[in-house]
């Protein structure tokens, strides 16, 4: 029964990554391969000889003399308790979306084109990068590479230039999120489930990460691309649409930054912190658009909604604007990977891939883990979508808080998808906004991405024999 459980789970990860090629969303694969993996679960209880316990990170002593009843109700209080581990992240990546979405109703993000006033390619280059790696840490990488490819198309008319900024917004907001606990969906997972502390993820991480996007920006401004200036006319770009554009903004960003703070206070859930922030946002958001200086003068499709009574509220507004395509995304694919921790699957993975791969003279902190495992890990992040291999490896791994080994994990799992275009959630996004091509940036890009992931994990090695 594992086999046709690892069959399955196989088959939807195919589908997942070739979505592209199938035109099928990923969120349908994961869903239905979610929903199978736990229906042979529980169809099959009484073939499987392993019982893995998530509470305790151990096998289930005398699992398989139990009776059926006792076998059924410890799969459905196992199930229960993933239920409840995912809807922490997904609650929490709710809020934030949330907040964004709030943000951009105000077209807070308008406010960053005013930093603009020059027309050189590499100082345009250095000012993208440092605000993907900034925004990517508060936003999270994709909503930061969205923002930012936006505002680059008002600025950067010719295609043959923007696609190239692009490729290092891409580097650098893969770089920017992999620091920050609410940067990246991976290293939110790694926090929430209480296995990296924002303190010590700062310490571990920061310069790698802030290595993983210098030194490519760097490389990248000796390139012909970036010589010369840019035909940019400054009267082109526009001006926010609201006189509280600015002021949402930075609410907007402090609320996001507000919750790693209320964590470290309460020592609550993270999402409960957001809920806090996102409490907090909506409520100024009433006001300033009930406000006499609201928003009513916005031009087009967004003035109309205004004027409708259904769509006045910004609050429901920006919900109706949230990515439920991915939150179901996220639900099937953290559900499919609870199956195979369930069984103890990926607690044996582990234990093969200790033995199986050398140290090569390198090892995480006494875990027995090679740093060349981890290394492949955000290879293989180019390839494979980074949520399931960082969910799987909080199924393989038992390293308490602050082990080096999940800062490692957190590292390779948000940089190393810069590699490839489909191997980030903004690498996706960046090559559906500007359609780059797949082979191009192959070509271009990746080994610049590949030459930043070693620099980072090199860094990452020499400050944990520090720290």
């Amino acid at each position: 029964m594992e086999s046709i459980i690892i069959i399955v789970f196989v088959l939807g990860y195919l589908a997942i990554t070739l979505e592209h090629n199938l035109k099928l969303d990923k969120l349908i694969p994961a869903l239905i391969m979610m929903a199978v993996c736990w229906a042979i679960v529980a169809l099959g209880v009484d073939s499987f000889s392993n019982w893995f316990d998530s509470a305790n990170h151990g096998l289930v002593d005398g699992f398989a003399s139990m009776a059926h009843d006792d076998k059924l109700h410890l799969v459905e209080e196992t199930l229960l308790h993933h239920l409840g581990k995912t809807a922490e992240i997904l609650v929490f990546l709710l809020g934030a979306m949330t907040i964004v979405e709030i943000i951009d109703y105000f077209d807070g993000f308008s406010t960053i084109k005013g930093y603009v006033n020059f027309k050189g390619k590499k100082k345009l280059l250095w000012m993208f990068s440092i605000l993907a790696f900034v925004l990517s840490a508060i936003i999270d990488n994709l909503t930061a590479t969205i923002v930012l490819i936006s505002i680059l198309q008002k600025i950067v008319k010719t295609r043959e230039d923007r696609i190239w900024f692009a490729g290092l917004i891409i580097i650098a907001a893969n770089a920017g999120g992999a620091f920050s606990p609410i940067g990246d969906v991976t290293t939110t997972m790694l926090w929430i489930g209480d296995k990296v502390s924002t303190g010590m993820l700062f310490t571990y991480l920061f310069v790698p990460s802030l290595l993983c996007m210098v030194v490519p920006t760097f490389i990248a401004t000796f390139l012909p691309a970036f010589k010369g200036e840019i035909d940019y006319d400054e009267n082109e770009v526009e001006k926010p649409k609201s006189p509280h554009s600015a002021k949402m903004l930075y609410l907007g960003l402090g609320a996001i930054l507000f919750v790693p703070v209320f964590k470290t206070i309460t020592h609550l859930p993270p999402y409960v912190g957001m809920m806090l922030s996102l409490g907090i946002v909506a409520t100024f958001a009433e006001i300033f658009s009930n406000s006499k200086f609201s928003i009513s003068t916005v031009e087009g499709e967004q003035a109309d909604e205004h004027e409708s009574g259904a769509h006045h509220s910004p609050v429901h507004s920006s919900l109706s604007k949230i990515e439920m395509p991915s939150i179901l995304f996220f639900l099937g694919i953290l559900m499919a990977v609870a199956a195979l921790e369930s069984l103890g699957i990926l607690f044996n993975f582990a234990d093969s891939l200790k033995q199986g791969i050398p140290l090569m003279g390198t090892e995480l902190a006494g875990t027995g883990v090679s740093d060349l495992v981890v290394i492949l890990l955000g290879i293989g992040s180019a390839v494979i979508d980074n949520v399931p291999l960082v969910a799987a490896s909080l199924g393989m791994f038992s390293e308490s808080l602050d082990n080096p080994l999940w800062h490692f994990i957190a590292f390779s799992a948000g940089t190393g998808g810069s590699m490839l275009i489909i191997g980030s959630a903004a690498g996706v996004v960046a090559m559906g906004m500007e359609k780059i091509d797949f082979f191009w940036y192959i070509k271009k890009i990746s080994w610049l991405a590949l030459i930043g992931f070693l620099v980072g994990s090199l860094a990452f090695i020499v400050i944990r024999s520090f720290v």
